[in-house]
């Protein structure tokens, strides 16, 4: 994971807008059910921790004026200083996006716990965003890993059905009938089966995510 050349805000000026991650606790049976089989939910759950801890120490390392966790469960020794912790709200995963934006003013973007393959370059192309301005990160499953918005809307968010193929398409699409100006990031993998995390790790292989894979691999885990 790449932390080099990292933005520096010119004298007199205000850091960066907000970083936003959405996350659930890493809880055994709670998190990444779908790597079961082949791990099982205490390896899953383990792997869900590195991705987490990968995450928020890019989100940590990426200039900013602020940076949430937005929660589902309790925080652990996994979390770094350096984030306010606020809990998700009840509802779909639209409500709870929505919600998140709904804590920020100016600048925020916002991403989640599967991409551990994350930079901070990347983060910083997705904050650095002007008047009218939205950044989109869609992921390869058809639904997204990153979401900016200059002037963070969370009506922008509520509705939009979450976690089919054409998620990414339709919040792309809310976005420009919106009047935003819309800023493309690359396409990611998320980590959500047991071949996507091999591919996962092997593009990012320095990190936490990667060495508890190796790890796992290690005791024979498949």
């Amino acid at each position: 994971m790449s932390t080099s050349a990292q933005p520096v805000p010119a004298a007199g000026q205000e850091p960066l807008g907000t970083l936003l991650v959405i996350a659930k606790a890493p809880v055994a049976g709670r998190v990444k059910t779908r790597l079961c089989p082949p791990y099982s939910p205490d390896e899953a759950a383990h792997l869900a921790a590195a991705s987490l801890a990968d995450t928020l120490h890019v989100v940590l390392a990426t200039p900013a004026g602020r940076r949430v966790l937005v929660l589902d469960g309790a925080p652990g020794d996994w979390l770094p200083d350096g984030f306010d912790v606020v809990p998700q709200c009840t509802g779909g995963l639209d409500e709870r996006l929505a919600h998140a934006f709904g804590l920020c003013e100016g600048p925020a973007l916002l991403v989640g716990m599967d991409t551990p393959q994350l930079t901070v370059e990347l983060l910083s192309s997705g904050l650095e965003l002007s008047e009218g301005e939205a950044s989109f990160g869609p992921a390869d499953d058809g639904g997204f890993w990153a979401l900016g918005m200059a002037e963070p809307d969370p009506a922008l968010l509520r509705g939009v059905p979450m976690s089919v193929p054409e998620t990414g398409a339709i919040q792309r699409h809310r976005l420009l009938r919106a009047g935003l100006a819309v800023r493309q990031l690359p396409v990611l993998r998320d980590v959500d089966t047991a071949d996507d995390a091999r591919l996962v790790a092997a593009q990012a292989p320095h990190g936490r995510f990667a060495a508890a894979m190796a790890a796992l691999a290690g005791t024979g885990a498949r």
